[in-house]
């Protein structure tokens, strides 16, 4: 018996698309997105400054009945 909810996250060379389309394969719709921002820390001097170097993009699916 299959999961009804999974996650699957859009991988580094991957559009949101080709997510999808994934999602699709294994059966499954989303149903939210969430998008989380990837911080690279740098330290100049005695401060330390936080910099956005990326996003991380996760959905959320359940499965096609």
């Amino acid at each position: 018996m299959s999961k009804k909810k999974a996650q699957f996250e859009v991988k580094e060379n991957e559009s949101i698309e080709d997510c999808l389309n994934r999602m699709k394969q294994h059966g499954y719709v989303p149903v939210r997105r969430t998008e989380k921002p990837i911080f690279q820390e740098i330290k100049k001097g005695g401060e330390t400054i936080y910099e956005p170097i990326g996003r991380q993009i996760v959905f959320e699916a359940m499965l096609i009945e």
